[in-house]
């Protein structure tokens, strides 16, 4: 195996410049987790909506932004890409709505996940076999992962 690519589990590998951004992803998930587990605790739906502001901003927004303008156009405007562009519209909807329905949040933790989950099986993978040596050297200069810290969010509903 290069060594520019990591083995994950038993089988599948990964090239480094793309792991930075799939943890991204890992982070992401936990986040629907919190959704989740505030939705089932029956916290207000305006102190979720608050967490889902405040990790749009410092996180899923910049993360996309790095999707939408390094990652994405490797493969150009193929079918995947424009389901991957359509549910980033889709998911900054559902997070811009101004509501805070439990209906809403529960659709936006569901539609991010499954999302999350298409990225990883299917168009990271594509990406992957599409992409040059010259374009992961840019991934890896162009990109710092984000170093996901919820240390200075307060109300941490998900523990109660």
């Amino acid at each position: 195996m290069p060594p520019y690519y990591i083995k994950m589990g038993n089988t599948a590998t990964q090239h480094l410049a793309l792991t930075t951004i799939r943890l991204e992803h890992d982070e992401s998930l936990i986040f629907c987790s919190r959704i989740r587990t505030g939705l089932i605790k029956n916290v207000e739906p305006e102190r979720i909506r608050n967490y889902t502001n405040w990790f749009t901003n410092n996180y899923l927004d910049p993360h996309f932004e790095v999707e939408e303008k390094l990652i994405f156009p490797v493969l150009g405007t193929n079918a995947r890409v424009k389901r991957a562009l359509a549910n980033h519209r889709r998911i900054r909807r559902l997070l811009s709505c101004g509501c805070e329905n439990q209906k809403v949040l529960n659709l936006l933790e569901e539609e991010l996940e499954a999302y999350i989950r298409f990225e990883e099986r299917i168009l990271y993978k594509e990406i992957e076999k599409n992409t040059n040596a010259k374009q992961f050297a840019e991934f890896e200069e162009l990109h710092e992962r984000q170093q996901f810290s919820d240390e200075e969010w307060e109300d941490k509903f998900w523990l109660e």
